[in-house]
């Protein structure tokens, strides 16, 4: 399970240092794709092999399964940790997620994400946790 959260720099040739505990849980390669609210997500390669699985199951002929599967697999990229526990970024993954320099790593759970520093800052802002809580546990969560 990943959790924590890491400030990082990218470097100008566009590569990042993980760090070390998530590059305990990752291994030396892993999967990098296009996430959820500008971010990047980085899933080991077993669950990235579960999450193929579960997309080979859905019906391509609905057009929302069509255009999600492409985003999220068309931008995915496998990476592999260099010897100073960096990865290199494919360009349009940082242009995406418009990670220029300071990057924040986040982990939840099954995946981390990787945000530039300015719209992890403007994206999560928790001053309405309360309501939030109680919509999950509307999904079944209460902690």
């Amino acid at each position: 399970m990943f959790m924590g959260e890491y400030n990082h720099t990218v470097d100008p040739k566009g590569r990042l240092i993980v760090p070390s505990k998530f590059r305990e849980q990752l291994g030396n390669e892993f999967v990098v794709t296009k996430g959820l609210d500008g971010c990047l997500f980085v899933y080991p390669n077993e669950e990235w092999h579960n999450i193929e699985e579960k997309f080979r199951n859905i019906s391509m002929t609905s057009k929302d399964a069509r255009k999600f599967s492409r985003f999220f697999f068309a931008g995915a990229a496998s990476c592999e940790l260099d010897k100073q526990g960096r990865i290199l970024l494919p360009s349009v993954l940082r242009e995406y997620a418009d990670l220029e320099k300071d990057v924040v790593l986040v982990g939840v759970l099954s995946r981390i994400e990787i945000w530039s520093k300015d719209r992890w800052l403007d994206n999560n802002n928790y001053d309405d946790m309360d309501e939030v809580a109680e919509h999950m546990a509307d999904l079944g969560l209460s902690i």
